[in-house]
């Protein structure tokens, strides 16, 4: 069974007041690169970027991370990746603060866990 991390890179980065709102493509960069070099269990990591945030990170696939570029709103996006890998079989967390976004996608059989925790997983 493979192990999917969903990341809604908006919840993520806004979840710490570090001037983000400054450079929105920039802090989607640095949670990108994070995410390449953190020692996680996950086979695979799923980071939704939208809005400003796009011009951060090219969409496709660096190693274990693969970067979606939302064509609108991110929870869309957010749900129909969840989905897809819920529906393949794989284990799947998402990582949102978003209560309504973590209950639909617990609903599809996804695990939800807060930006901090993830935080706390890849800056050790």
């Amino acid at each position: 069974m493979t192990s999917v991390l969903v990341v809604d890179a908006a919840n993520v980065v806004g979840s710490r007041p570090d001037g983000w709102w400054r450079d929105r493509a920039g802090a989607a960069r640095r949670l990108h690169e994070r995410l390449l070099v953190a020692d996680t269990p996950y086979d695979r990591i799923v980071l939704v970027l939208e809005g400003a945030a796009k011009g951060g990170v090219r969409a496709g696939r660096d190693q274990h991370v693969t970067t979606v570029h939302a064509p609108r709103d991110g929870d869309t996006t957010i749900i129909e990746q969840t989905r897809v890998a819920c529906e393949r079989g794989d284990q799947v967390v998402l990582v949102s603060a978003d209560h309504v976004l973590r209950g639909r996608c617990e609903g599809l059989g996804a695990r939800a866990m807060s930006p901090s925790w993830l935080l706390d997983q890849i800056e050790r």
